[in-house]
């Protein structure tokens, strides 16, 4: 038999070209595009928003079969239920840290600048105020009796991330328990999860255009003018959010996990695009998981950290409500004492949680809040509806880093993290394959086990 030779050995599968960087380089010019239209003409630009609502609820579409895939093969994979348990209490644990962390911050820094002294309100902005009062914002024992679906099925018809999480939970523990009679469902949802990525990565190509709809249709409706007044608010707000993310997070991040925050948002580059583009973190949501598994983060700890995170890890938004509560005081003519402000954000932080999933959920739950703790504030939410869009990008990058960063560190404490890959994957070693956008083919299954697995096995 002739020796193999280079020449006659079996070529290597040709590598797809990625050509998902054109996509972004359109989504840029999109959201350039959509600035000028809403500048030049803005009432033709308030009538785009459909496209950019359009585009967001295509995404929100897939976001509960990606959760209930991710959950349940990373539950169902894992032999020891305790493992789950862990993962998830030390998730809720560090959440509420950082959020009580993000309301300091934002108490410090609100108390600082007074951005509302001096304003003034006028009758149909407390109209408007008072219209943001959401029932959707449910007290603490609705909320927990409204994570329960009322059918299996409603679970991923409703678009409630909670209700989805429960129901993969269930599903996960039964196959985990079921051992190797399992193996065939795992397999059958692991080609289903497959399938919902590949229908996502087309879904993508629509970036671009809700991109240019949500842009021109805010910047149309509230104007340069509208925003001037309201600078001060604004830029704190930012200047808080980057702060929070790099300087605190990062901390964290760097001396427990070991990793640079900037790289791991330069790993992330495209999706802070997509939700700068969209205001919603919601729409980066299944790429989170995604990446997340190929950076060498466990399927378990992906599973049930992200949507988790996006329910109860709401950093930004923590801030936001706790500017903007300072900043209507103010502008009341009612600036709150400290012994005041405590008792009103730590409620804020119990209703934020009984808004998850809702849309708008910052403005809404602060009005809610509001309404239920100090009704007299409500009056002073219309002062900064005009500006919530623009805030709203601001939560929704925070949130996501937030995320990103909360589920490095949960990995970290849990030992189910590939330091090693890590390293290559933000090095760019490893890049992700953004013409796949599926972490499951040849990227997770790289990833080994835990230790203990492995003298199990042995």
């Amino acid at each position: 038999m002739a020796a193999t030779t280079p020449d006659t050995a079996a070529a290597a599968p040709r590598k797809r070209r990625d050509r998902t960087h054109y996509l972004y380089i359109a989504v840029i010019v999109a959201v350039a595009l959509g600035i000028a239209v809403g500048l030049i003409w803005p009432d033709a630009a308030v009538q785009l928003q459909p496209l950019g609502t359009g585009f967001v609820n295509l995404i929100k579409m897939m976001i509960s079969p990606i959760i209930f895939c991710t959950i349940v093969l990373g539950i169902g994979s894992v032999r020891k239920a305790a493992k789950v348990g862990a993962v998830g209490g030390i998730a809720l644990g560090y959440f509420l840290m950082m959020s009580l962390v993000a309301l300091a911050i934002g108490l410090v820094v609100g108390n600082v600048l007074h951005p509302g002294a001096g304003l003034h309100l006028t009758s149909a902005l407390k109209q408007t105020g008072h219209a943001q009062v959401s029932s959707d914002a449910l007290p603490p024992v609705d909320f927990v009796l409204s994570v329960i679906p009322k059918t299996f099925v409603s679970a991923f018809t409703e678009g409630q991330v909670l209700q989805t999480l429960l129901v993969a939970l269930l599903a996960g523990f039964a196959l985990q328990a079921m051992g190797t009679a399992g193996q065939p469902v795992l397999r059958g949802i692991e080609h289903l999860q497959r399938l919902v990525f590949r229908i996502l990565s087309m879904v993508m190509w629509a970036a671009p255009i809700g991109a240019f709809g949500a842009i021109a249709a805010v910047t149309g409706s509230a104007g340069l003018d509208a925003l001037k007044s309201l600078a001060v608010l604004m830029l704190g707000f930012y200047v808080t959010c980057v702060l929070f993310v790099f300087v605190v997070l990062g901390a964290v991040l760097r001396i427990f996990a070991g990793v640079n925050v900037f790289s791991l948002c330069r790993y992330l580059a495209r999706e802070f695009l997509l939700i700068l583009s969209t205001s919603s973190s919601e729409s980066a949501l299944p790429r989170l998981i995604a990446k997340m598994e190929h950076l060498g983060v466990s399927k378990p700890v992906v599973g049930i950290t992200v949507p988790t995170g996006y329910s109860f890890n709401l950093d930004g938004t923590m801030i936001y409500m706790t500017m903007a509560s300072l900043y209507i005081a103010d502008a009341l003519g009612t600036p709150m004492s400290v012994g005041e402000q405590i008792p009103l954000l730590l409620f804020l932080l119990l209703a934020s949680k009984g808004a998850a999933g809702v849309s708008g959920a910052g403005l809404a739950t602060l009005a809610g809040g509001l309404q239920s703790h100090k009704p007299a504030l409500v009056d002073g939410v219309g002062l900064i509806v005009g500006i919530d869009r623009f805030m709203s990008e601001a939560r929704a990058l925070t949130n996501f880093a937030g995320n990103a960063i909360a589920t490095v560190l949960v990995g970290t404490w849990t030992k189910e993290i590939d330091k090693v890959r890590v390293a290559k994957v933000l090095s760019g070693e490893l890049p992700f394959d953004e013409t796949v956008m599926d972490a499951t083919a040849g990227t997770v299954a790289e990833v080994p086990e835990p230790r203990e697995e492995r003298l199990a096995k042995a």
